[in-house]
């Protein structure tokens, strides 16, 4: 057994993606390694070199990589003991994007690409570990192929992560140029320059024969091997490589690698003997991984200014679109658009902490309202609020101005990318959703104690809480303090049920749905007042009731409320349905009019849609039932 093989194995085995591979695979590796020694300041490949036959993994040290931005040669990250760098000769032909220079003396294992390749082939796991790694690796804003870098602080979105590549949309030339087997090179070539493509697929019969591309013209007509009068069919790329229409991304490459092609062919049925209906390149592939939920993150996390985060925040719209046009499970959406939401509400209080300075005193910053419920999958506006800790007398106007002036700043910064803030002042930047842990805890108190008094400060929203960035334990203290002092406290749900049942009722008495009869929305249904928010506030109603922690989001809210009081199980899975329907049917009109969906017009909806909001409806008149005798409203009715 080879020593050195061995040991470099075992090193290797402690880090993705090479801890997905066998014992023996490893080792089979291992022995076709190459150990490199760099000294400080020592550069391993440059901004365009051409690509090596190897990827590399850091042993020993530190190796920064470094981009083009702005004429300047500009720092992007930096890569330790088990990192993954310098990918680009496994999926991309052009030469090197960013310079790779040792930091300080360094141990770098080179894998030969040949070696690796088949393992990648045969293995999805490794092939998504090191195509998120690929398209991660730069921030190069020239490089359109590559975005960020993989970090060591893996992201993890709860148990959702196997399902990711489901968002990853995958956009490709549905019109390629076509041209048959007799056509001369010349002409292609200039048919090819015209359309600024780099490939034509040769048909015989309207079936795909071959392919030329861009290499083609390369390595056999500029060196000279056929004369530019020569037919096609020469010089194409013969059998072509062939998918259907729903092929996956990890699909293509896999059969990229398998094949060693850059190119695919997309046909009606996915074999050549049937019409063709695009072209996949290698960079389509790219372009899609650059909008995994994870890539997301990690951009967002890398980002250095709020610009940064409006163009990531851009891409999660364009996720959730291709979320709702997939038919993916909106709950699951929900949960992939809350995780980037916020990655992007610390990245932004992370900002703008370095733009004020170090805090002056612990503090939590808590969302509230939909994005506390992981359902803000639209840009809705954003409700918040601050508890910073208990501190001396003579410090406490010093350290409430601080976090005054934080939250304005983070505040104005969401608003810049796009969470508008909210109408009611429901966040951090109104000075009285900033306070000390000691006066938010007698607020709450208040607020459930005296329910009736000063109800115009009350607010729902502020029910459901999601730690965001800072103190965990403060928002710990406050959960604590809504659920032991609504235990049982019949005056505060005599109020807040009736507060539930005060929403605008969806129906006329002649079982019409009620639009708006005056003002902007005229004609137009309200979803969120007159149904969703109906929803919304029973299911917070009922989980206080029965003092069940840990769930806030609506939907699995009801499921939780079905299996807890089972007399009343159907009812609350009809409600958790109902609330999917309503939530989808107004993300598709926001995506739609670029705007909160809120209102919706009627005669737009689908006959499919009608059919769901009707339904949804159905289950609204025995919730209200079962809210007045549950709690036998009368004193605020």
């Amino acid at each position: 057994m080879n020593p050195v093989a061995n040991q470099i194995a075992v090193f290797l085995k402690s880090y993705l993606p090479f801890s997905i591979l066998s014992d023996l695979e490893m080792l089979t590796v291992a022995t076709h390694i190459r150990v490199i020694h760099l000294e400080k300041n020592q550069t391993l490949f440059r901004i365009n070199d051409v690509l090596h036959d190897s990827f590399y993994v850091v042993a020993q040290g530190i190796i920064n990589l470094s981009v083009i931005s702005d004429a300047e040669e500009t720092f992007l990250n930096k890569c330790t003991a088990g990192d993954v760098f310098g990918l680009r000769p496994f999926f991309a032909k052009n030469n090197y994007m960013m310079t790779a220079k040792a930091r300080e003396e360094c141990l770098v294992y080179a894998i030969p690409i040949a070696t690796f390749r088949p393992f990648v082939a045969q293995n999805s796991e490794v092939l998504n570990f090191l195509l998120e790694s690929f398209a991660t690796n730069s921030t190069n804003p020239g490089d359109l192929e590559t975005k960020g870098k993989l970090m060591s602080d893996n992201v993890i979105l709860g148990n959702q992560q196997s399902d990711i590549h489901l968002f990853q949309s995958l956009v490709y030339n549905k019109t390629p140029l076509v041209c048959s087997p007799t056509h001369l090179v010349k002409d292609v070539a200039q048919l090819m320059t015209e359309n600024v493509l780099d490939s034509v697929l040769v048909l015989h019969n309207k079936y795909p024969v071959g392919i030329v591309t861009d290499t083609d013209m390369r390595s056999k007509i500029a060196t000279g091997r056929y004369a530019i009068d020569t037919p096609v069919e020469k010089i194409m790329s013969s059998p072509v490589v062939t998918v259907p229409e729903n092929v996956s991304l990890a699909e293509s490459q896999l059969l990229l690698l398998k094949h060693n092609v850059s190119h695919l062919c997309v046909t009606q049925d996915g074999t050549d003997k049937s019409e063709i209906r695009g072209v996949i390149r290698e960079h389509d592939l790219i372009l899609a991984q650059a909008s995994n939920p994870g890539v997301l993150i990690k951009e967002i996390k890398r980002s250095q200014d709020v610009v940064s985060l409006k163009l990531v925040r851009s891409k999660l719209t364009e996720l959730i679109q291709t979320s709702i046009l997939k038919n993916i499970p909106l709950s699951h959406s929900s949960n992939i658009s809350s995780e980037i939401t916020t990655a992007l509400l610390k990245r932004s209080i992370e900002l703008a902490i370095l733009d004020l300075g170090s805090p002056p005193a612990r503090f939590a910053w808590i969302s509230t309202g939909s994005q506390a419920r992981k359902e803000q999958l639209l840009l809705t506006d954003a409700d918040n609020l601050l508890v910073f800790d208990d501190v001396a007398d003579e410090y406490f106007t010093a350290v409430k101005d601080y976090f005054i002036r934080l939250s304005k700043k983070v505040n104005s910064y969401l608003e810049y990318i796009g969470y508008s803030s909210c109408v009611y002042g429901h966040n951090s930047s109104n000075i009285i959703w900033t306070k000390s842990l000691t006066d938010w805890t007698k607020q709450y108190t208040n607020w459930i104690k005296n329910p009736g008094e000063n109800s115009n400060e009350i607010n729902s929203v502020f029910f459901d809480l999601n730690f965001v960035f800072g103190e965990p334990k403060f928002e710990e203290t406050l959960s604590d303090v809504l659920f032991q002092q609504t235990f049982k406290n019949k005056l505060f749900f005599d109020y807040l049920g009736n507060d539930t049942l005060r929403k605008p009722p969806p129906l006329s008495f002649f079982k019409k749905l009620n639009v708006e009869e005056t003002g902007p929305h005229k004609d137009k249904f309200d979803i969120k007042n007159r149904v969703q928010a109906a929803l919304i506030d029973s299911a917070r109603l009922f989980i206080l009731h029965h003092n069940i922690r840990g769930i806030t989001n609506t939907y699995m809210r009801f499921k939780q409320l079905a299996m807890v009081d089972v007399k009343n199980s159907e009812l609350f899975l009809n409600c958790a349905d109902a609330f999917i329907a309503i939530s989808r049917i107004r993300t598709i009109e926001g995506l739609k009019n670029d705007s909160t969906g809120q209102y919706v017009v009627l005669d737009e909806l689908s006959k499919s849609d009608k059919e769901k909001l009707k339904n949804a409806l159905l289950p609204l008149k025995d919730l209200e039932e079962l809210i007045k005798d549950t709690f036998q409203l009368t004193k605020f009715s």
